[in-house]
C-alpha cells in the first residue's frame, strides 16, 4: 500500500546486480573449490538459485546478508527439476555451466517474467557449435558431449542469455571459441571477470566479439559483484517522478549513461561522482522519446519505470520497444490510475497528465511492478499493488529503502500474499 504525494529525499545504497549474480552463481560449478562471493543481492531469484545449486550437491554457506561461500567440489547431480527451473528464467544458465563442468546437463524449460516469446534457439545453436548434442522433450532440455571443442558462434540476434550460456560452456572446451554478435551488458563483463579470476581465459567481454581459450581446470576465488544498474535507474526515476532530491550511492555512473541522458532530456538534473549520482528534480518532468536497444543503448528493463514517470510529464512522449514483443501489458494498470497512453504495436504514445490517481493495481512482471511502485509514489490518494512477489524477485529491501527516502509505503499481509511461498532463504551452516 502506497499513500502517494511524498517527495523522495535522502540517500539510497544500491545492491549487487541481479543479472550478474544469476550468472555468477551457476558459474561456480566450473570451479572445483571454494568461491566466496560478496555483494550478492538479497532477493528471491538469488534464493532460488542457491536452492538449485544446493540441490546439485554444492555446499552453500551464508556469511552475512550479501556474502556467500559456495563449494562445488562434490556436485552429485546434473539435473535441475521442473519445480525449481520454472520459477525463473535464469535457471537455463545451469545448462552451460553443467556442460562446461561435466559434459552433461538436464534442465527443465525455464520460467520467469512473461512479456513475449523468448526462445532459446540461440543458446542451443551455441552449444551445438561446441559439439554438444541438445534435445528438448517433455519440456526438458538435455545437453551432452563427450568433449566440448572450441568453435565459431555467430548469434542471429543479440542475446544476453545466449552469450552468458555459451561463455559458461566454452571456458572448459578444448581450443578457441569465438562468439560474434555477443551481448555487451555490464553483467557480461562482470561474469567474464569472475571466470578469469577462477582461471579461465576470456577476452573481449563488453565488445561484440568474445574470444575464449578453453582451460583444463578452474579454481575457487573471492569476488564482489558489480552494483545493479537497473535498481539504480529505478530509484533515479522515482526521485525524478516525485520531484525529489536523492543521492544514489554505490553505483558505476558509466553504466547509467543512457538512463541519465534521458532524465536530463526530461529536465532532471543528474550529477555524477566517483561512485554515486545525485538526482534533483524541479517540478514536473518534460516529455522525451525512448527506444530500447541492446547495451549500450537504453535498457528494456527501464522502459516501464520511465513510462510511469512520463505519464505525468509535460507533453507527449513515445516509447518504442526494440527488444521484446509484449512489454506494454502494464499500461492497463497505468490507465486505471488515470494515465493517457495508447499502445500501437511495439510503441506507446504517452500524453502526460497533471497527476495520477491512486487505485488497486498489480505487478504484471518484475519491472512492471517497479513501475507501479513509482506510479503509486506520485499518485494522489492510495495505491495498492498485488503480486508483489514479482517485485521482490529483483529488488532488495525495496520497502525499507523507499521508506528511508520519505515514502509512505507498507506491506499488507493477506491470505493470497504469503512471503514464504517461494523457497525460503538459505540458512547459515
Amino acid at each position: 500500500m502506497i499513500h502517494g504525494g511524498k517527495r523522495l529525499v535522502g540517500n539510497v545504497d544500491i545492491s549487487g546486480a541481479k543479472n550478474a549474480a544469476l550468472a555468477i552463481i551457476p558459474a561456480t560449478l566450473l570451479a572445483k573449490g571454494l568461491c566466496r562471493v560478496e555483494n550478492i543481492p538479497d532477493i528471491r531469484d538469488v534464493r532460488l538459485m542457491m536452492d538449485i545449486i544446493r540441490h546439485l550437491g554444492a555446499s552453500v554457506r551464508r556469511l552475512n546478508t550479501n556474502t556467500y561461500e559456495i563449494d562445488t567440489t562434490s556436485i552429485t547431480s546434473h539435473t535441475v527439476p521442473d519445480a525449481m527451473a520454472r520459477k525463473m528464467r535464469a535457471s537455463y544458465y545451469f545448462i552451460g555451466a553443467l556442460l562446461g563442468r561435466s559434459g552433461r546437463a538436464e534442465v527443465a524449460m525455464p520460467g520467469g517474467c512473461n512479456f513475449g516469446v523468448r526462445p532459446i534457439d540461440q543458446h542451443i545453436k551455441g552449444f551445438e557449435a561446441l559439439g554438444a548434442r541438445v534435445k528438448t522433450e517433455n519440456a526438458v532440455i538435455t545437453a551432452s558431449s563427450r568433449e566440448l571443442l572450441g568453435g565459431s558462434v555467430y548469434f542471429d540476434l543479440v542475446s544476453v542469455g545466449a552469450t552468458i550460456n555459451v561463455m559458461l560452456a566454452a571456458v572448459r572446451a578444448k581450443g578457441m571459441t569465438i562468439i560474434e554478435n555477443a551481448a555487451k551488458e555490464p553483467h557480461i563483463v562482470d561474469l567474464a571477470n569472475f571466470l578469469n579470476l577462477m582461471g579461465a581465459d576470456v577476452r573481449g567481454a563488453g565488445t561484440d566479439v568474445i574470444k575464449i581459450r578453453g582451460v583444463e581446470s578452474m579454481h575457487g576465488c573471492d569476488y564482489s559483484i558489480i552494483p545493479d544498474q537497473i535498481e539504480a535507474g529505478t530509484y533515479m526515476v522515482a526521485a525524478a517522478a516525485t520531484g525529489g532530491d536523492v543521492w544514489v550511492r554505490n553505483v558505476i555512473p558509466k553504466h547509467l549513461d543512457s538512463i541519465s541522458a534521458k532524465l536530463v532530456e526530461s529536465g532532471i538534473d543528474v550529477e555524477e561522482y566517483d561512485d554515486s549520482v545525485h538526482v534533483i528534480a524541479h517540478g514536473r518532468p518534460l516529455k522525451c522519446n525512448i527506444k530500447t536497444m541492446p547495451h549500450p543503448g537504453f535498457p528494456t528493463d527501464m522502459q516501464p519505470q520511465f513510462a510511469a514517470m512520463l505519464a505525468i510529464a509535460e507533453g507527449t512522449s513515445i516509447i518504442s520497444e526494440g527488444i521484446w514483443d509484449n512489454r506494454f501489458r502494464y499500461v492497463e494498470q497505468l490507465l486505471r490510475m488515470g494515465a493517457s497512453i495508447q499502445v500501437e504495436g511495439k510503441a506507446a504514445i504517452i500524453e502526460g497528465v497533471p497527476f495520477l490517481k491512486g487505485a488497486p493495481v498489480r505487478a504484471d512482471d518484475l519491472r512492471a511492478g517497479a513501475a507501479m511502485v513509482i506510479a503509486g509514489l506520485v499518485a494522489r490518494g492510495t495505491t495498492t499493488i498485488e503480486d508483489i512477489h514479482l517485485i521482490e524477485r529483483g529488488y532488495e529491501n525495496i520497502l525499507g529503502k523507499l521508506t528511508a527516502l520519505g515514502a509512505d509505503i507498507s506491506r499488507i499481509q493477506d491470505e493470497d500474499d504469503d512471503p514464504n511461498r517461494v523457497i525460503p532463504m538459505v540458512s547459515s551452516l
